[in-house]
């Protein structure tokens, strides 16, 4: 993979590997919602979007995020993918669980149900819109 500032270039053949990545944090951060880990599937919640956003990214544009600044993944993304409505609020949704990243990761916070459902539903439709991208 070649490194150009906090991109790197990926072959877009490998974006199901990504993607399945993300299906795995999903399925972890459901799972630790089942045992009411509030905090735990907050973090993989954001981590399963920036995984699908990277799939997104990979497959549409050839690039990924290699930067510690998750940020730029929201950036990638807008860049990657043809601008339209859909296309908007899938990248608000991404935005807002970047967002969130900071406020549990490191600020020590600790998410309670309500917090954590809602984060659920944003990654719900952004992962939706991912699934779709994906398929085309």
């Amino acid at each position: 993979m070649a490194r150009r500032g906090g991109r790197r270039t990926v072959e877009r053949s490998r974006f199901r590997e990504y993607e399945q990545v993300a299906d795995h944090f999903f399925d972890a951060a459901r799972d630790a919602m089942e045992l009411e880990y509030w905090t735990a599937a907050g973090v993989l919640i954001v981590h399963s979007a920036i995984a699908y956003s990277d799939a997104v990214c990979i497959q549409q544009a050839g690039v990924r995020s290699g930067a510690d600044d998750h940020d730029l993944a929201v950036v990638l993304l807008e860049e990657a993918v043809v601008a339209d409505d859909q296309t908007s609020k899938a990248i608000q949704q991404l935005r807002r669980l970047v967002d969130e990243k900071t406020r549990v990761s490191y600020l020590g916070e600790l998410y309670s149900r309500a917090q954590t459902k809602a984060l659920w539903d944003r990654l719900e439709r952004f992962r939706r819109w991912a699934k779709q991208v994906l398929r085309r």
